[in-house]
């Protein structure tokens, strides 16, 4: 384990009136945690199409978190990143990752 993404949980549907924010993390078809504004240290992780963590949904006391996991060992000053995992949309994300197979967009 890395680290916990955390922040305020937010239902969905009242997500779709606020501003949307690069901040928020679906938990599943219904919660949204969004770090905006309470948020830690795991909001600044960025995208990469090789990755060196992953995130997980898990339980811990019948309430749904989000964790990121190392794939391997993370060196010093090495840049922690993980695969955004984008639902696919009509209008594309491109993506700046620079990894040798990078897709090419975030969705």
């Amino acid at each position: 384990m890395v680290i916990e993404y955390v922040g305020q949980s937010i239902r969905q549907v009242r997500c779709k009136y606020q501003t949307m924010s690069p901040y928020l993390f679906r938990v599943d078809q219904d919660t949204i945690i969004d770090a905006t504004k309470c948020g830690n240290l795991a909001r600044f992780i960025n995208h990469s199409c090789n990755p060196n963590c992953y995130a997980k949904v898990i339980t811990v006391e019948a309430k749904k978190k989000i964790v990121i996991y190392s794939r391997q060992q993370i060196g010093i000053n090495e840049e922690i990143t993980y695969d955004y995992k984008f639902p696919i949309e009509d209008e594309k994300i491109p993506c700046l990752c620079g990894a040798e197979n990078c897709r090419g967009t975030l969705n």
